[in-house]
């Protein structure tokens, strides 16, 4: 009899407090972390950045294979209890908070259940993984973009060789790229500092790499730190100094990283932004603010005056044909979402790797050696690419419908540096 109080005693002590631990958002917060550094483990693209507390890493060494079911129990919890939280009382921002924290989980679970072998389709991966639903567009829409680029190409003969031809007038010479990335960086950090003020001791490391499936990236150290990486393997056209320089720096994804560090980790304590799983809603708000960002600091014309007042010049390129190439880009920008395409089909194994590079020669105008490096990327990063042209446009539409058009620049930057600063996932920009 004194064993049964004893039991029912305890009994009542656990339903006590159990719940009182699972209203604890900030536990559930360290419980994600904790569990996204173990997953990172057996993926070494799963965790983009991590600058939280050194005690939260992983101490017991990795398994031999993945324990996909026990990752994905966890997950399963961790959004069992932020279901069971009581809201009441939650501010606005709060709200934010739990539902970026549980499609961040459901995104974590996800990629988990892909590492041991599930299959989705491109959609649904992209909308399990990014809170996204990728547009489809028919091959007329790219048809109809190619002859109008046609007609702005000169020369004759087939369209990707003359654009080949055309464009490479304006490629970077190799001893001339490191001068031209620093002035551009340089100017996009300036303007960038007339609108916001970050930490005293933001700071970012430029090297340059090879072998790499992509252009640019940027690796957030914490403390407003970044090491930033541009690939050097293939020819860099003179755009693409701008646009690495706002993409990975500012204010793209460095400014990204250190205004969440500054706002959300170390001014309200929520410690789950201190880790960044990269196969999730959070990288539709990065790469696509980043790609917005670019006409956010150069808007306009800007852009264009600046770099042929000072890019061309270092580069040591004719800018008499400058705006003519921009109308171009301006042609192939449009062409971009056929990557999308390309990428569903060949994920869905509709078409062959050398008939997924095809495709990207003649819609996206690569190189054939550029085009499979892209395949690489495809392999590699999955429904990724939607995060590029989808997310800048959700991010541009959401700027936009609260004024930050181009003619009211002040607006745009405030408005983009609370979107920067915030949980928003692409469900919430609608």
């Amino acid at each position: 009899m004194k064993n049964s109080w004893i039991f029912l005693l305890a009994l009542i002590g656990y339903a006590c407090t159990t719940p009182t631990e699972k209203m604890d958002i900030h536990r559930i917060a360290e419980d994600y972390v904790k569990l996204v550094l173990e997953i990172g483990q057996y993926n070494g693209d799963f965790v983009d950045a991590y600058y939280g507390p050194e005690e939260w890493k992983p101490t017991a060494p990795k398994l031999d294979t993945l324990p996909a079911q026990a990752f994905i129990n966890r997950s399963s919890q961790l959004l069992t209890q932020c279901d069971q939280l009581a809201t009441t009382g939650y501010t606005q921002s709060e709200l934010a908070r739990l539902a970026m924290l549980k499609k961040q989980l459901l995104a974590v679970k996800t990629k988990v259940e892909i590492m041991d072998g599930i299959t989705y389709s491109f959609d649904e991966e992209a909308r399990l993984l990014y809170d996204a639903e990728p547009p489809h567009f028919p091959t007329a829409y790219f048809d109809s973009l190619l002859s109008n680029l046609d007609q702005l190409i000169p020369g004759e003969g087939d369209l990707s060789a003359r654009y080949e031809r055309f464009a490479n007038q304006f490629i970077i010479p190799k001893e001339k790229i490191d001068t031209v990335f620093q002035v551009a960086i340089w100017e996009a950090r300036k303007r960038t500092l007339q609108h916001y003020d970050l930490p005293e001791n933001e700071n970012f490391v430029l090297e340059y790499v090879n072998d790499k499936s992509w252009s640019g990236y940027n690796y957030y150290q914490g403390n407003s730190q970044s090491l930033i990486q541009i690939n050097t393997d293939f020819p860099i056209f003179i755009q693409r100094a701008i646009d690495l320089a706002c993409h990975e720096g500012y204010p793209g994804h460095h400014v990204f990283n250190a205004l969440l560090e500054q706002n959300l980790v170390n001014g309200k304590g929520w410690k789950e932004f201190s880790v960044y799983p990269l196969f999730s809603p959070q990288s539709l708000i990065a790469e696509g603010s980043a790609n917005y960002g670019i006409e956010v600091a150069f808007p306009g014309s800007e852009r264009v005056n600046f770099e042929k007042t000072y890019l061309f010049p270092l580069a040591g390129l004719d800018s008499s044909k400058a705006d003519q190439y921009y109308a171009a880009l301006a042609l192939t920008g449009k062409l971009n979402y056929a990557g999308n395409e390309a990428a569903r089909n060949y994920l869905e194994g509709k078409i062959t790797r050398e008939e997924c590079a095809t495709w990207l020669s003649k819609y996206l105008l690569y190189a054939p050696d550029r085009a499979l490096q892209r395949t690489r990327f495809i392999d590699q990063y999955g429904s990724y690419v939607i995060n590029y042209n989808l997310g800048k446009d959700l991010v541009a539409s959401y700027v936009e419908a609260k004024g930050g058009t181009a003619d009211n620049p002040e607006t745009r930057w405030s408005v983009f540096k609370e979107l920067l600063s915030n949980p928003y996932t692409a469900g919430s920009l609608k």
